[in-house]
This record gives structure tokens, C-alpha cells and sequence, in this order.
């Protein structure tokens, strides 16, 4: 499970703040079966945030990965839907990298849609402006 900094960290890419450099490093630094459960994080917080299958060209070019590998031919063919998303997850160790690349410039194009729409709602930190420190300070306060 994904502790409250790195649901900030997560939501910070989202916003536009950091980049995905941060998270490929942190997570390259997990082990194996690490990589897996935060890939499946992952997943939950993109379904959350609604992506949609027109949402999959503007991700795969974003995520600067070629086309033609296999992650991206995937989501391609099989659109958002969860079960989709899941063989994603469940891709070899060689494909981690390019599926938490692709998975997150997924989750930012769903996310940005639902923060435009719901930013500083008093009941969803993950739309406040994590730019602001003191925001980030009030999460880790209370939820961390």
C-alpha cells in the first residue's frame, strides 16, 4: 500500500509539478515484488480517476514510449477497461518501467480532467495545489 508521501508525490506528477524521472527512480529502487504493488496502486488511482479509451493516444504519445511496445499495443487494443489495465500490471519485470510510464501519463491526462474539476474541494487533498507547502504539511499532518 502506497504510504501518504507517496500518494503526494503520485498527485504532485498528476499537477505537474515533479517529474516522472522522480517516481521511475523511486520505483526502480523497489523489489520485485514491491514493483508489482505499486503498479497495482497505480491502477487504483487511475480508475479512480476515470480515465477513458480516448484518452489512450494522447498517453502513449505523452509517455514518449514507442508505440510498438508491448505495453502501449496493449492498451491499445484493450482500451481502459480494468481487466485491461491489470494485464498491464501483470507484464513481465522486463516491462515494469514502460508500464508505470505509460500507466502515469494515463492517470495524468484522467487526473487533470477530475482536478479541473474538483480543485481545492475541502474533502479531496489530492485536489488541493500540492504546490503550496503549506497544503502538502496539512496532509501529511493529518493523514500521514
Amino acid at each position: 500500500m502506497l504510504n501518504i508521501a507517496e500518494e503526494i508525490l503520485i498527485n504532485k506528477y498528476g499537477q505537474g509539478i515533479i517529474t516522472i524521472d522522480l517516481l521511475v527512480n523511486l520505483f526502480n529502487n523497489l523489489d520485485i515484488e514491491n514493483k508489482k504493488n505499486y503498479l497495482e496502486e497505480i491502477l487504483h488511482l487511475i480508475l479512480q480517476s476515470k480515465p477513458n479509451n480516448d484518452d489512450i493516444e494522447q498517453a502513449i504519445e505523452e509517455s514518449k514510449l514507442r508505440p510498438t511496445y508491448t505495453p502501449c499495443i496493449l492498451l491499445k487494443k484493450g482500451g481502459v477497461a480494468t481487466q485491461n489495465l491489470k494485464k498491464l500490471v501483470s507484464l513481465p519485470n522486463n516491462e515494469q518501467q514502460k508500464v508505470l510510464i505509460l500507466l502515469m501519463s494515463l492517470f495524468r491526462i484522467a487526473y487533470l480532467r477530475r482536478f479541473n474539476k474538483e480543485r481545492n474541494n475541502p474533502g479531496k487533498w489530492w485536489y488541493w495545489d500540492l504546490s503550496q507547502t503549506e497544503n502538502e504539511n496539512k496532509i501529511l499532518k493529518h493523514y500521514g
